[in-house]
């Protein structure tokens, strides 16, 4: 069974694309850039700075990232 979808703010989120090799390249405003150097199937990513992320956006920054529900949850323990 696939795990449900977590309410994560941006924050979070940025922590747990951390863990899996983004950095921080820049921030604008509320809008916070990521990108990985080391793998190029990760496409650059760009997460809002809100309280919590919609679910289609998160769908999408998992699907860019090439992360699975499941791992992504993973990376937030």
């Amino acid at each position: 069974m696939n795990p449900k979808l977590p309410v994560v703010s941006g924050r979070e989120s940025v922590k747990a694309f951390e863990r899996i090799g983004y950095q921080v390249v820049r921030q604008r405003g509320s809008h916070i850039r990521l990108r990985d150097e080391s793998d190029p199937d990760h496409l650059p990513l760009t997460v809002p700075d809100h309280k919590t992320l919609k679910p289609g956006l998160l769908r999408k920054l998992l699907r860019d990232a090439d992360l699975t529900v499941g791992e992504f949850v993973d990376l937030l323990k």
